[in-house]
């Protein structure tokens, strides 16, 4: 990216401000190297979610999972985004200010639910509140949460949070789901980055 970026410069000097010819229109680029996401298996995911004793954080992991959520994202979700009429989940202005709808599972909702009974004091706004009421889970908390999930559930792969979307990702492509309904579900513009 740097290599582009002074490529860019260079080109924009010589093409917009010095008004030459496009002299270094075939400059060759260095090519990104193609790197597959992480995932976890369903045996890894079901240890993870076993790690964690904490009903609200087994719920935040278990949001992200079964939504294929940022970490954001699941921080940011209110009470009023969890359709239970309709089994949906909005996201409202995620990355690139998209607002979508993905699929609430029933477990989840059973989760969830179990989670609105429990805890106590029950979220007014954010589903997921932080220490200040009516404020959201931070993003570095949830971190912290999946990091000694994954520790104590003996995984070794290095991972992140966001491992729960690619997983999401993944298994739903390995049930044949179409890419396009995927591509969606996660709220990409272009297919490729799907």
């Amino acid at each position: 990216s740097d290599i582009n970026s002074h490529i860019n410069s260079i080109k924009f000097l010589y093409e917009q401000v010095l008004r030459h010819e496009r002299m270094l229109f075939y400059l060759p680029r260095p090519q990104k190297p193609v790197i597959l996401p992480k995932v976890l298996g369903e045996h890894e995911l079901e240890r993870l979610f076993k790690a964690v004793s904490n009903l609200k954080h087994k719920a935040i992991l278990i949001t992200a999972f079964s939504c294929g959520l940022r970490v954001s994202e699941v921080c940011k979700l209110k009470v009023s985004d969890i359709d239970s009429e309709r089994m949906q989940v909005f996201t409202e202005r995620s990355k690139g200010k998209k607002d979508r709808y993905v699929t609430l599972s029933p477990v989840l909702l059973d989760i969830l639910r179990q989670y609105m009974k429990m805890y106590k004091p029950m979220p007014k706004r954010y589903l997921f509140e932080g220490q200040k009421e009516n404020e959201p889970y931070s993003t570095r908390s949830a971190q912290t949460i999946f990091n000694r999930a994954v520790k104590a559930a003996g995984i070794h792969k290095s991972v992140t949070f966001h491992v729960l979307r690619h997983s999401f990702a993944t298994h739903l492509w390995e049930k044949g789901v179409d890419i396009k309904y995927i591509k969606e579900l996660l709220g990409h513009f272009d297919i490729k980055t799907t």
